[in-house]
């Protein structure tokens, strides 16, 4: 299925912030001392054209001295505390800011956790990196700067207009004149800012998809000789989202020189009003130097409010996209009261039960109908069968990973959906056909399994599996990091380190995914001895392709189309000689002619 970048396309959502409160709530009382701390200072802001005014009217009219030592004294300690509160309100919102995105980011990481199968499906990675990193980042910091310049700008606002209109009432409307017009540029330009930013995030979005899955499939683009044509793929995205990033950069930057533009003709109109007056001597000059004075600084905070507004606006667009992950509620739930049963049966004997189920990925087609399976304690069960045969499909659903369309499977007589997931899975072992290992230390991958062991126990699942011959040949041992995602291991010295990690969590329940599709001969052998001593008396699933490596298993199931077609031992299936034995002769065939081929060369 082809993914694509949802849209938003809402204006400023109220609601949508109102959803975000909840990130914020442990930051209250931080909050509320921003925004006193922020009144303060816009207040504070407004009175020093007030020292303007008193210096020119008082002092320089009247071509005197006395007092200035005082008011110079005054003028400086409200500086010197004005710093000082600027500090504190740094201080603490960038303390908010590294809050509220640790927040975020951890509630996308829980998130992630939880969700199901079919969302990891249909959801690149590139995409979820993006929601929790630029975007957490873009929040965080719109949320706690955002309201310091908010509370600041307003408070600061209210003051300048309360200060002109005591000065002159008159003055103080016609300089303020300019507020609508004002008002209105700010509504149009943010509303084609808001769009144009969205489009840049949709796109940016993409191109980090495409940067993951370049980096990522860049041995096979080098095997396929698809350099150019990745590369001209990716030069395709990154000129539609720099022509996006173009319009949206236009727009930010015609808007300031149209807002200053606005914030002088403010200045001109108590400049040419207020000058009559100073002549006709109804004005003092200290009071239109501090209207002058106002004007100019009025409009910074104009600016600041339409460029926080302006941010909001953009940065709800993170919100959207991250709260779409946050709040993405996985298709596989614990029905109500599973985890009071699950904790009354900690034990689990192994029988496994598959009642007519049927299965299917979304609306596709039909993957198992009427399935039926019952296997005994301690059975090994190897699937065999063409791809799309429903191998994968049958471990998935016993694992929970997906949950049946139509019956139900059942582990000792219980339906899997009356258990919780934790239950069933943590008592499941799974080594993948990819192992996959995490950059550490190989004891800490092993120990991966069961975080509670101790070094011993760690040990002792090693040597169960005959890993630990090769493992205390590296450089460090146990202690030999593996590299990023275990680059430094060879595939199959991961296929063990892998098969350690599911022993010690000594699971109930084992599932072998083509454990030994990617090895050559010598480590397959060791891996099937290793296998056969952990499979001893728990149940499991084997899916293989290499028929010779399910001839130990109990039963053997081949499946075509969905179906059981045959279903015994290898002995009872070969003497049958019917699809298994063609099946087992042909493969047979062919890796005793490659043998050969190999020996001669």
């Amino acid at each position: 299925m082809r993914w694509e970048e949802e849209e938003f396309r809402k204006k400023f959502d109220v609601r949508l912030w109102g959803r975000l409160g909840r990130f914020a709530k442990p930051y209250t009382g931080s909050f509320a001392l921003l925004i006193l701390v922020m009144v303060v200072v816009g207040c504070v802001d407004a009175v020093f054209p007030l020292f303007t005014k008193t210096a020119v009217d008082q002092y320089m009219a009247h071509g005197t001295t006395d007092g200035l030592v005082g008011f110079a004294l005054v003028y400086l300690g409200l500086a010197a505390a004005q710093g000082a509160l600027v500090w504190f309100m740094i201080w603490l919102a960038g303390g908010v800011e590294q809050g509220l995105v640790h927040d975020l980011r951890r509630a996308g990481f829980d998130r992630l956790q939880k969700l199901s199968f079919s969302y990891y499906d249909k959801t690149p990675g590139g995409w979820i990196l993006t929601r929790l990193t630029s975007d957490a980042n873009r929040l965080g910091e719109t949320i706690s700067w955002g309201l310091v310049d908010l509370t600041w700008g307003a408070s600061l606002m209210v003051a300048i207009i309360t200060a002109m209109l005591v000065l002159d009432w008159r003055l103080g409307l016609i300089t303020l004149a300019v507020v609508p017009p004002l008002a209105w540029v700010s509504w149009y330009f943010q509303g084609q800012m808001l769009a144009w930013y969205r489009q840049v995030k949709k796109l940016g979005s993409e191109l980090s998809a495409a940067f993951s899955e370049g980096i990522q499939g860049a041995r096979s683009a080098k095997v396929l000789g698809r350099e150019d044509g990745n590369g001209l793929e990716f030069q395709e995205k990154a000129g539609r989202l720099r022509a996006a990033a173009v319009k949206s950069a236009w727009f930010s930057a015609l808007y300031l020189p149209v807002v200053l533009t606005l914030g002088s003709l403010g200045t001109v109109l108590a400049l040419g009003f207020g000058t009559p007056l100073v002549v006709a001597g109804t004005l003092t000059v200290g009071t239109l130097v501090a209207f002058a004075a106002y004007t100019v600084q009025f409009f910074e905070p104009v600016r600041e409010l339409a460029r926080v507004l302006g941010e909001l606006q953009q940065t709800q667009t993170s919100a959207e996209r991250l709260l779409r992950l946050v709040e993405t509620e996985p298709e596989i739930v614990d029905r109500e009261g599973a985890d009071l049963a699950s904790a009354a049966h900690t034990q689990v004997h192994g029988r496994v039960t598959f009642e007519n189920v049927g299965f299917r990925y979304g609306p596709g087609p039909w993957v198992l109908q009427n399935f039926d399976l019952d296997v005994a304690p301690g059975t090994s069960v190897a699937l065999v069968g063409e791809t799309g045969s429903g191998k994968s499909t049958l471990v998935n659903l016993l694992c929970r990973f997906y949950e049946p369309t139509t019956g139900r499977v059942l582990v000792d007589g219980v339906d899997t959906r009356d258990r919780t997931q934790h239950w069933l899975q943590s008592r499941l072992g799974y080594v993948l056909q990819a192992p996959q290992l995490f950059r550490g230390s190989v004891r800490d991958n092993i120990r991966y399994g069961r975080l509670e062991a101790n070094d011993a126990e760690v040990e002792a699942a090693a040597d169960l599996v005959s890993a630990s011959p090769f493992i205390r040949d590296l450089e460090h041992g146990f202690e030999t990091d593996v590299g990023e995602g275990g680059n430094r291991l060879s595939t199959g010295q991961k296929q063990l380190v892998s098969l350690a990690r599911a022993v010690l969590a000594n699971p109930a329940l084992f599932i072998l995914d083509e454990a030994t599709s990617s090895v050559d001969t010598e480590t397959e052998r060791l891996i099937q001895d290793a296998v056969e001593v952990v499979l001893r008396g728990r149940t499991s699933f084997l899916i293989a392709h290499r028929l010779s490596t399910v001839r130990r298993a109990d039963r053997i199931l081949l499946l075509e189309h969905c179906h059981v077609v045959e279903d015994g031992t290898h002995e009872q299936l070969m003497t049958r000689r019917g699809r298994y034995f063609a099946l087992y002769t042909e493969q047979f065939l062919a890796e005793g002619e490659k043998r050969v081929l190999e020996a001669e060369a």
